[in-house]
């Protein structure tokens, strides 16, 4: 059975794609079971349109506070019956609540640099590109990790795939080659979660 997901979405959705193309192709044992967003009309919801996968956006302004608009995305997320979390572009801090409503669904996130540098809270888009190129280091990258709970970049590493810093890189053209890399390494990461949850379920029952 391929393993259900929903992808958590802020923006244009590149990584959404990636993972739609992949699942469409067979190249990963899962299905997209929803789009969620924290904004509405972004492009993403437009690829989960075309792909005919649904979708939901829950904004702030609508409910009393960050927890509740979160509780409302887990209740949607757990009401198509997801078993992964796919966190792919999405700029808020999931509270707490969320993983309580969730409980014993991982979420995994894609940073767009090698963890544990250049994370943290205000570490996102062009800002993590600008500090890899100040700080001189000759590679950077794209991190998938899990998350819990109150952190931010600091849960377990999935899968991490690496660029070279070239000498005439700004921060959209170092962007630019590490987004390709985002695109492979979301897929492989869905890839492993659905092998390792395959293997969990094919082993027999203790006795």
């Amino acid at each position: 059975m391929k393993l259900p997901i929903a992808v958590l979405v802020s923006g244009r959705g590149s990584n959404l794609q990636a993972i739609l193309d992949a699942c469409a192709s067979d190249a990963i044992d899962a299905r997209v079971a929803i789009v969620i967003s924290n904004h509405a009309g972004v492009p993403a919801l437009e690829r989960a349109a075309l792909a005919g996968v649904p979708s939901a956006v829950f904004t702030l302004r609508t409910y009393p506070d960050r927890s509740a608009a979160h509780v409302a995305m887990a209740e949607a997320i757990a009401g198509v019956g997801a078993k992964l979390v796919v966190l792919a572009g999405f700029d808020h801090i999931l509270a707490p609540v969320f993983f309580v409503r969730l409980a014993g669904v991982p979420v995994i996130n894609l940073h767009p640099a090698l963890l544990p540098l250049f994370g943290g809270r205000g570490m996102h888009g062009d800002k993590v590109h600008a500090a890899v190129l100040a700080s001189g280091a000759s590679e950077s990258g794209c991190t998938v990790h899990r998350v819990h709970p109150e952190t931010v970049d600091l849960g377990e590493v999935v899968v991490q795939r690496r660029v070279p810093v070239l000498p005439n890189d700004d921060p959209a053209k170092l962007a630019a080659r590490v987004l390709e890399q985002e695109h492979v390494a979301i897929v492989e990461a869905i890839r492993k979660l659905a092998s390792a949850r395959a293997v969990e379920a094919a082993q027999p029952l203790a006795r």
